[in-house]
C-alpha cells in the first residue's frame, strides 16, 4: 500500500501541473468539505470524500474503539464511521439513532466520518491553511486550521484519522 499522503500528493500535483505564473494566482486552491459535531468545525478535502449523505441509520459494534461510532450502509457499502470529535473529548458521544450526516470517504478502505452538521464546499488557498498549529488532536491528525466565515476549521488529515481511530487493528479493504 502506498503510504503517501493524498493531501500531499494533490499538492505536489498541483504545484508541478501549472507555470510560475499560474502558480503564484490559482494553483494552490483546495476544496474543503467543512462540517459540525459538538460545537467543533471541521473540514476535510473534497479529494478524500466519495459522497455525503443525511439521515443514515447505523449499527453500533461491541468493544469498538473511543472514536468508532458503529457501521452504516452508504450507497450499497457497508462503511465504518469515525467521531472525530471523540479524538477532542474524553469519552464517548450518545449518536441518535440515524446520523444527521455520513461523510463516506475514498480508497479501499471502508470508512465514513459523522457529523451533526455538513455545509457547502469551501474553497481555500494553501496560505491560507495554517500549518503546525497546537491542537488536542494526537499524531499530526490536522494538517492545519482555516479561518473563513469567521469560523476556524480544523482541517483533517483523514488518513491519519483513520489509522489513529483503529489503532492496529486489522482494517476491512474493498474486495473486487
Amino acid at each position: 500500500m502506498d503510504t503517501a499522503s493524498p493531501i500531499s500528493a494533490a499538492s505536489d500535483a498541483l504545484a508541478g501541473e501549472h507555470s510560475a505564473d499560474e502558480n503564484s494566482h490559482n494553483s494552490q486552491l483546495h476544496d474543503l468539505i467543512p462540517f459540525v459535531i459538538r460545537d467543533h468545525a471541521f473540514a476535510v478535502f473534497t479529494d478524500q470524500v466519495e459522497g455525503t449523505v443525511e439521515s443514515k441509520p447505523f449499527a453500533p459494534l461491541p468493544r469498538a474503539p473511543a472514536g468508532v461510532i458503529g457501521v452504516a450502509c452508504v450507497h450499497g457499502r457497508m462503511l465504518t464511521v469515525l467521531d472525530p470529535a471523540a479524538l477532542l473529548e474524553s469519552g464517548v458521544a450518545s449518536w441518535p439513532r440515524n446520523l444527521p450526516h455520513v461523510i463516506a470517504l475514498r480508497g479501499e478502505e471502508q470508512f465514513a466520518l459523522a457529523a451533526e452538521i455538513c455545509r457547502d464546499t469551501i474553497r481555500v488557498s494553501a496560505e491560507d491553511i495554517e500549518r503546525g498549529i497546537e491542537t488536542k488532536l494526537p499524531a499530526d491528525v490536522a494538517v492545519g486550521l482555516v479561518r473563513y466565515g469567521g469560523e476556524e476549521i480544523l482541517v483533517l488529515d483523514t488518513n491519519k484519522l483513520v489509522s489513529m481511530a483503529v489503532q492496529h487493528k486489522e482494517r476491512r479493504r474493498r474486495r473486487f
